[in-house]
C-alpha cells in the first residue's frame, strides 16, 4: 500500500519542463477588486466650524480589471514582470453629520496602470508552483472632457498615483499554457488631495488609495509548441 502512491507519484507527467528556458513569455489577466480611500483628517475637522460634522466614512466598492503579461526571466527562481493593465474603479465617502444627515460623494475612474514586479518562484513540485511578487505601479487616470465638471462641487483628487504592490499566488502548468491564480494587494503612496479647498475637503489632511485584487492569468508556453501546432496544421 505504501509502494502504490510513491509509484503514482513518479510516474506523474510533468507539463512545460522547459518553460523557463525561454526568456520571454506574453500572456493575459484577468482581476476582481475592491478599492478604498484610506483618510487622515486635519485640524480643521476638530474645529467649531465642522463642529455638525459627526464623521467621514470610506466604502468597499468592487472592480474589475484586464492586461497584458510580459514576463523576463532574470534567474531560476527570479523574473520580472510588466503588466499594463486598465482598471475600473469607484471610490465613496460617506460624509455622517451630528443631525442624522448623509452625504455621500461617489467617484467613478477609470486608470491606466503599468505595474513593474519581480516575481520570486519556488521550485516545482510536479506542475505547481508557488510565488511571491512585489514592485511599484504607476497609475494615470484616463479622463475626457466629461470629467471638467466645477469642482467647487464635488472631491477633486488628482489624476495619477502610485503604488506598492505586493501579492503572492501559484503556477499551474498545463500541456500548452501556464495558469496562475494571485492575489495582490497595493496601497498608494501620493497623497490625492488637490491644494484647492471646499466642503468636501476641507476635513481631510491626506487621502490615499488601497486596493486588494485577485488575478488570473494565462502565459503561453515556449514558442517551439505553438510552432510545432502549427506545423501539424
Amino acid at each position: 500500500m505504501m509502494a502504490l502512491p510513491g509509484y503514482t507519484q513518479n510516474e506523474a507527467s510533468e507539463n512545460l519542463l522547459d518553460y523557463d528556458a525561454q526568456w520571454i513569455h506574453y500572456g493575459f489577466q484577468i482581476g476582481l477588486h475592491s478599492s478604498k480611500y484610506k483618510i487622515r483628517y486635519s485640524d480643521a475637522y476638530a474645529t467649531d466650524e465642522l463642529d455638525s460634522l459627526h464623521s467621514i466614512v470610506p466604502g468597499n466598492l468592487p472592480g474589475w480589471k484586464v492586461g497584458f503579461v510580459v514576463d523576463m526571466n532574470l534567474h531560476k527562481y527570479l523574473s520580472f514582470r510588466i503588466l499594463p493593465t486598465v482598471g475600473f474603479y469607484e471610490y465613496d465617502l460617506t460624509y455622517r453629520y451630528t443631525d442624522g444627515r448623509e452625504l455621500r460623494e461617489l467617484k467613478p475612474a477609470t486608470m491606466v496602470e503599468l505595474p513593474m514586479l519581480l516575481k520570486y518562484k519556488s521550485s516545482r513540485r510536479g506542475n505547481v508552483a508557488m510565488y511571491v511578487v512585489g514592485g511599484l505601479s504607476p497609475a494615470f487616470e484616463a479622463a475626457g472632457k466629461g470629467d471638467q465638471l466645477d469642482t467647487r462641487e464635488r472631491l477633486e483628487l488628482r489624476d495619477w498615483n502610485v503604488s506598492v504592490d505586493a501579492g503572492v499566488g501559484f503556477d499551474l502548468f498545463f500541456p500548452l499554457f501556464k495558469f496562475s491564480p494571485e492575489v495582490r494587494y497595493s496601497w498608494g503612496l501620493r497623497d490625492m488631495l488637490t491644494d484647492g479647498t471646499n466642503t468636501y475637503d476641507v476635513a481631510l489632511k491626506r487621502l490615499s488609495y488601497q486596493n486588494i485584487a485577485f488575478y488570473v492569468t494565462f502565459e503561453g508556453g515556449p514558442t517551439y509548441l505553438r510552432e510545432a501546432k502549427k506545423r501539424r496544421r
